[in-house]
């Protein structure tokens, strides 16, 4: 791709935009008029959901199944149960930065449906670090170095559909998919060969990582800080993409790469760093998957944790504050799954089927001035 134009390095990309460059319609809260917009967006998400629960209600009611006490008992599994709250927790913080990878790259217009696959390589880096470590290094220093490692292993698997898209012209939806599942070949090949435990009896896994590597909980929770750490890097990814000239250039590039090119940004600089970016977050969500929760390494290990980050980010329009808000939707669903199975008599799946409806609620439904979101 050409690429003559006025360079910017990191300096340059991460200073912060100018407050004039910030004002108008989306300074929040500035006037009656724009909290009258943020009351009637809230509203209009409210709607949309208890929208999708009414559908839902109606949908189980035609399998004889009572709405209001399956919802009942869902809310009792999760939300309404230190347990049931923890796990939802846990995998918020997973879903949130698979939604992540997907949210940075549409920032520049880039699909990313390799979220799945970015986790799974992260995780398998995490993993890897703890079985190289063993004993000898623990607690706080293996934590950040299997951080490092994951985060360092999700960007690398980016990478590839980036030089695929800048190189070959291959697009990246295509590319980062297929990737999926050579990412779940690979930690496959790893925990059934030079990975697998000798006490294993033979089972497909790896060596369980030293218990004080695992993610500590939150004081009165029974949830690890995988959700903390995951909104934070979301705030701060959130300001980043909001307050800076990288921002504000990957959503230049997004709206008009031609004329971003012409307006002299490095269009193919700023398409492969979103990739990398999100291959970054991805492999984070799979360490915090793997350290707060799993501790081992095992074929299928969190599987479609990234198609899920790939809803949920679609579902918060790929705006980073929505995006915290519908994965923990979604990872309360997945965890009422398991509910609907035990009160009700319903598959497992029918979980599918609501978050089916929500995403078809949510972006089928049109904005309150009208225009189609």
């Amino acid at each position: 791709m050409n690429e003559e134009a006025v360079p910017l390095g990191p300096e340059a990309l991460l200073a912060p935009v100018e407050p004039a460059a910030l004002a108008g319609p989306r300074t929040l809260l500035a006037s009656p008029r724009s909290l009258l917009r943020v009351v009637r967006r809230l509203g209009w998400w409210v709607v949309a959901y208890a929208a999708a629960l009414v559908i839902f209600g109606v949908f189980v009611e035609t399998s004889h199944v009572a709405a209001i006490p399956m919802y009942r008992a869902m809310w009792d599994q999760t939300i309404g149960s230190g347990y049931g709250l923890g796990q939802t927790l846990d995998l918020a913080g997973a879903f949130i930065l698979s939604a992540m990878a997907v949210a940075v790259p549409a920032r520049a217009g880039l699909t990313n449906i390799g979220g799945e696959g970015q986790v799974v390589i992260g995780l398998t880096a995490a993993g890897g670090v703890t079985i190289a470590l063993g004993s000898h290094v623990t607690g706080l220093t293996a934590m950040i170095l299997m951080a490092l490692a994951a985060a360092a292993a999700g960007a690398a698997w980016a990478a590839i559909a980036g030089l695929l898209k800048l190189v070959a012209g291959v697009n990246e939806a295509i590319s980062t998919l297929l990737l999926n599942y050579v990412a779940a070949d690979v930690l496959s090949y790893l925990v059934y060969g030079p990975w697998i435990s000798a006490q294993g009896n033979g089972q497909p896994a790896s060596t369980a990582m030293p218990t004080a590597d695992f993610l500590p909980n939150i004081p009165g929770l029974q949830a690890n800080i995988g959700i903390v750490i995951a909104v934070a890097v979301t705030i701060i990814v959130a300001l980043i993409l909001n307050r800076t000239t990288w921002g504000f250039s990957l959503r230049s590039v997004g709206g008009n790469q031609a004329a971003a090119r012409r307006a002299g940004l490095r269009v193919a600089t700023l398409l492969f760093s979103a990739l990398l970016v999100g291959g970054a977050l991805a492999g984070l969500g799979g360490m915090i998957q793997y350290a707060g929760l799993e501790g081992q390494l095992r074929p299928g290990l969190a599987a479609t944790f990234g198609y899920t980050g790939f809803l949920a980010s679609w579902l918060a329009r790929h705006r980073p504050s929505r995006v915290i808000i519908a994965a923990a939707v979604l990872a309360l669903l997945s965890v009422a799954g398991g509910a609907l199975e035990i009160s009700s008599g319903l598959s497992g799946g029918a979980v599918d089927v609501l978050m089916a409806i929500i995403l078809l609620v949510v972006l089928g439904k049109k904005n309150p001035s009208g225009a189609a979101k």
